[in-house]
């Protein structure tokens, strides 16, 4: 437990490292409202869909293919987000439900979860987890599309519209492009790869820098009561009732543990790029990642010690 507790601290540290840069920076006026908009822009739309193909291609798809596991992620993650959604409706004015749902529901597996799962379960831990980590990327974006484009004031929230949303999210369009690369065992040429590389490598630092400029007493303030909900939601609720779900579908060992990890990952950085890019109410979604990423060290750990102790795990 303590190996998890460290690594959980070795990932999250240089996440609030990045977030307090961009609080600083932005203090000291060295970036401004307009740097955010634009930076924000170009992980949206360059340099998170490099982030996303490359981790496609690089991820072995048929590797640790276990389509019981793959299909209660799925059936879980749906529920999750109907539950989030139904919730969100009761807690929140309409112009914030889709971001509250998003924050609620959308963890980063990409990066807490398949590093927590590889920590755990070595080999085993790294392949499972890219696996899941290729469908979360697909669903989890098509699902916060079409939640924020319901509520979104500038993007049409008829079913058609939606669609062409979905099918226009330059996200999603990278993961559909790389599925076949990946599939085949496609190369890319070596200076593509070293350029998307660069590109890809940009997208964390950035987005966090954004986020963290994006952040104030004043709208943590502002955001306090839902994005504490939307955190609780996020950090208890879901992983408790995921877990549980699996465990009672049978799910033990190394699976149980990996889809825990999955739906105990806090909150993802990409739900703040994409709450900006539906001129959505961005200083809520920032909050939300900045409290689950707090939480993550504690309930984390709180969870792998149960099911340890349980011998489920």
């Amino acid at each position: 437990m303590l190996a998890i507790f460290l690594q959980t601290l070795t990932i999250t540290a240089p996440v609030f490292a990045m977030l307090f840069l961009g609080v600083v920076l932005k203090r000291v006026g060295w970036i401004n409202d307009n740097f955010i908009h634009t930076a924000s822009a170009l992980v949206f739309n360059v340099t998170m869909p490099a982030l996303l193909f490359l981790g496609i291609l690089h991820a072995d798809l048929r590797a640790a293919l276990q389509p019981k596991v793959l299909a209660y992620f799925v059936a879980a993650t749906l529920l999750s987000f109907a539950l989030a959604w139904g919730w969100s409706i009761w807690r929140c004015p309409r112009e914030d439900r889709g971001i509250y749902t998003q924050g609620a529901f959308r963890g980063n597996n990409g990066v807490v979860g398949l590093a927590l799962a590889a920590s755990m379960y070595g080999d085993y831990g790294i392949s499972l987890g890219a696996v899941l980590a290729g469908l979360v990327i697909l669903l989890y974006n098509t699902l916060s599309t079409i939640v924020l484009a319901v509520y979104s004031p500038v993007i049409k929230s008829d079913p058609w519209s939606i669609c062409k949303s979905v099918v226009k999210n330059p996200l999603i369009i990278s993961v559909l492009a790389a599925v076949p690369f990946a599939v085949f065992k496609v190369a890319l040429p070596g200076w593509l790869q070293a350029s998307g590389e660069y590109l890809a490598a940009m997208t964390l630092p950035l987005a966090l820098i954004c986020i963290g400029g994006t952040l104030s007493l004043a709208s943590l303030r502002k955001s306090g009561d839902m994005a504490l909900s939307a955190s609780l939601v996020k950090m208890v609720s879901m992983p408790l009732l995921a877990t549980l779900g699996a465990w009672l579908c049978g799910f033990r060992g190394p699976e149980l543990g990996i889809l825990f990890l999955y739906f105990a990952s806090p909150t993802a950085a990409a739900s703040y790029v994409m709450a900006r890019a539906a001129n959505g109410n961005h200083e809520l979604a920032a909050a939300i990642i900045v409290i689950t990423t707090l939480m993550a060290a504690l309930t984390t750990n709180i969870g792998i010690f149960v099911l340890q102790w349980g011998g489920w795990i």
